[in-house]
């Protein structure tokens, strides 16, 4: 059995910046294993470990060496290798010089492709020390690192300046030089509690000696679970418990390598805030846990995390109560400065702020999505009323004091505004709605008029950035258009809104101020949200073939492109589907290479043979009878009843030659695939169904 031992690889750094951190050690364990498995070489398990200032790794049950390899070596072909007098080419001779034999310790490869001279070679595998260090250095430099910074007077980047490298192999030091430093068996413990180097002797004792002499948790996990248990613990110790957000979590864990809890407060009057903005001061500003009681309200209190065991505790509570007053007495000024204007007396003062130089101010997006707002009302035979009024007042908000502030809340501070200014409790709701869903698969409004608000938001704004010319392309999207078409697709599909998106688009692109091609621009937006839509619907499960069937007709209501796409899938499931499907297929491409003008239609008295008069009579009662079930949308039952066509269209391939010299008799049999063809392009192009696999 092949000698085994542990590695540890730590890079020690300057403070890394904690939103990456887990990111970077997770692509770091990533790399290796990859690195590792590009060379061959076996080992048992990686453990990650990660904090402020190291990313180190401990791959157990590495192998010694590269396991030793039988290689092929396939040098010219036989009849090219030698000359007329037998004579080894130049090519073969160089081919020797290459594998560091001579010509004549060359052999014959023979193949069922040729025959080749080559060499077959024994190759020892490399030791696992010798491959190490440039495992590690190509696992570091494919870190997902966005800008890599230099230090000193060294060549080496990396994402914060490197202090200390540790590479220990079973008991000993794989001498090499990783980012400008030598590596070395010591690491460092806490800055504060355990200043001193520690050596390590051997990988197994890694994560312990750091426990226990350096006053760190290297483990990322198991310190965030300790931070979460901490956490809970001293809200506790207030009748609450944590509001702990998995992102902050993370953050947290991320700033400190020995976790110490600190319960904080602030005067109970700062609760008659939103309780948003306290959460928003406390979370993005100050990296605090809220507290709240059982029934989730906001309690007077924090938790905060120190990265120092002091001796003081009652210090460093303070010092933090210190810095959050001010912050909350800032909100609680914005709030009640705010509040002595409405948020319609602000309306147009948003001429001032600019939405985009060809498309206006926000003012004009505003008085645009107001008016497609009404539009999509009236087409839900609703009361444009809330919808006009939500959406003019939709933007208020962004030149509010406590928005400018924290400008993450713009929409929800709008909400409050608006309620405490007598607005109804719809049109506020809206207000705060516009802007849902915020990330793919995040919450949809709630209210009608939010959804009909966030509609026409999304659509204008695709309208009017598409009318200028910025598609998004490659990753680039500014505008975050790729999202506002989700956000369309999503409300009209999953709140069942079956309005006509070409005819809204259109609608949105009249109202815009400048010139441009409406019909371009309108078809290009309908290939992008439809390419939006597929992933959409990939995603619940759809096929791409049943995607293709619907898409080939383009619905341009939503609801009734899932409505269709759902019976397409359950038509593929009956046992006629494969062979409908095949002689669609085969209808499409007679029609196609007929040449003919061909209506969907045939005259029985033309038509001779009994199957395809049988044919006919069946497409035409098949006809009758879905033209209820197409009215009600019931795709599925029409589908089903198509299937029964089967039998006919089968017989009618197997007795009748379509293109028959006759004239007449040919476009008439023409006629008849071309009627069987549109009754199944009345719900989708069944031949872009492909067989099972």
């Amino acid at each position: 059995m092949a000698e085994i031992r542990d590695l540890l690889f730590e890079l020690g750094t300057e403070e890394l910046p904690p939103k990456s951190l887990l990111k970077l050690s997770e692509a770091l364990k990533d790399n290796m294993a990859a690195g590792l498995e590009k060379t061959g070489l076996s080992y048992a398990a990686i453990e990650a470990y990660a904090t402020p200032r190291r990313l180190a790794l401990l791959v157990r049950g590495l192998a010694a060496a590269q396991p030793d390899q039988t290689v092929e070596r396939r040098g010219p072909a036989l009849n090219a290798a030698y000359d007329a007098n037998g004579a080894p080419t130049k090519a073969t001779e160089g081919f020797a010089r290459s594998c560091g034999v001579t010509a004549d310790q060359l052999i014959t490869l023979k193949t069922d492709k040729g025959e080749w001279v080559g060499l077959i070679q024994e190759v020892r595998g490399k030791p696992t020390e010798a491959l190490i260090p440039d495992i590690i250095r190509q696992s570091l430099a494919a870190l997902p690192i966005a800008k890599r910074m230099r230090w000193g007077a060294g060549l080496a980047e990396f994402v914060r300046p490197v202090q200390w490298v540790v590479v220990i192999y079973g008991n000993g030091v794989i001498e090499c030089e990783i980012l400008g430093v030598a590596a070395g068996r010591t690491t460092r413990g806490h800055r504060c509690h355990a200043p001193d180097p520690i050596e390590v002797t051997n990988p197994g004792e890694y994560a312990s000696l750091l426990t226990t002499q350096g006053h760190v948790l290297p483990d990322f996990a198991e310190r965030r679970a300790r931070i979460e248990r901490l956490a809970v613990e001293a809200a506790a110790t207030v009748n609450g418990k944590p509001l702990i957000d998995p992102d902050l979590l993370d953050e947290i864990t991320a700033l400190v390598e020995w976790p110490v809890p600190v319960l904080g407060g602030f005067e109970a009057r700062y609760l008659s805030l939103p309780p948003e903005v306290l959460i928003t001061t406390m979370q993005d500003n100050q990296k605090y846990f809220p507290v709240v009681d059982a029934d989730r309200k906001l309690l007077p209190h924090f938790i905060t995390f120190s990265n120092i065991d002091s001796r003081r505790p009652e210090f460093v509570r303070e010092g933090n109560e210190r810095v959050v007053r001010p912050r909350l007495a800032d909100a609680e000024f914005f709030w009640n400065q705010d509040r002595k204007r409405t948020l319609e007396e602000r309306v147009e003062e948003l001429g001032q702020v600019t939405f985009q130089n060809k498309l206006g101010s926000v003012l004009d997006k505003t008085r645009r999505v107001q008016h497609l707002a009404a539009f999509v009302a009236e087409s839900l035979n609703l009361d444009p009323s809330f919808a006009e009024r939500a959406a003019l007042l939709a933007k208020a908000d962004l030149l509010t004091h406590m928005v400018g502030e924290f400008t993450e809340l713009q929409g929800l501070m709008g909400r409050y505004y608006a309620l405490a200014e007598g607005e109804p409790e719809e049109v506020a709701r809206a207000i705060e709605e516009q802007y849902l869903p915020k990330v793919s698969g995040g919450p949809l409004p709630v209210s009608r008029t939010g959804e009909i608000v966030a509609l026409a938001e999304k659509i204008d704004t695709l309208a009017g950035i598409f009318s200028i010319g910025l598609v998004p392309s490659g990753d680039r999207d500014p505008y975050a258009l790729r999202r506002a078409a989700l956000g369309v697709i999503r409300i009209l599909i999953e709140k069942n809104l079956d309005l006509d998106i070409e005819v809204l688009l259109e609608k949105a692109l009249g109202r815009l101020p400048h010139g441009f091609d409406p019909d371009a621009t309108r078809s290009a937006l309908l290939d992008f949200l439809y390419e939006r839509l597929r992933g959409y619907c990939l995603e619940q499960g759809y096929r791409h073939d049943e995607f293709e069937a619907v898409l080939a007709i383009r619905p341009t209501s939503l609801v009734d492109f899932l409505g269709r796409l759902a019976a397409v899938r359950e038509f593929r499931g009956l046992t006629a589907a494969e062979s409908l499907a095949a002689a669609n297929k085969r209808i499409r491409n007679i029609l196609r290479k007929s040449g003919e003008t061909v209506v969907a239609n045939a005259d029985e008295q033309i038509l001779v043979e009994p199957s395809e008069k049988a044919l006919l009579a069946a497409a035409r009662q098949a006809h009758a009878d879905i033209l209820p079930l197409l009215h009600a949308r019931d795709y599925t039952t029409a589908l089903c009843r198509l299937a029964q066509l089967r039998d006919s269209v089968d017989t009618f391939f197997d007795k009748v030659m379509v293109m028959s010299e006759d004239e007449s008799l040919r476009l008439n049999r023409l006629g008849l695939l071309a009627l069987v063809e549109g009754l199944f392009l009345n719900i989708a192009d069944i031949s872009a169904l492909q067989p099972a696999q």
